[in-house]
């Protein structure tokens, strides 16, 4: 997949339900909104990943591809 999370701060509304399916990679706030670990989504983690994007209720949760340098030559 190569991606990292990404939130859309103003569609989030602070369920917190990313948060509590993927852990090693979201935490909250004291408001309960989310915390993104900005690194890249590790192998083993990507399905929970997809997961959490899945079962954001504000659809605020994306996955952003990360773009691989062109090459020249």
């Amino acid at each position: 997949m190569a991606g990292t999370l990404r939130v859309n701060p103003i569609a989030c509304t602070g369920h917190g339900v990313c948060a509590e399916l993927l852990p090693e990679l979201i935490a909250v706030d004291e408001w309960g909104y989310p915390l993104i670990d900005p690194r890249p989504v590790p192998g083993a983690l990507e399905r929970g990943a997809r997961r959490a994007v899945s079962a954001c209720p504000a659809l605020a949760l994306r996955i952003a591809r990360i773009e691989e340098p062109a090459r020249s030559g």
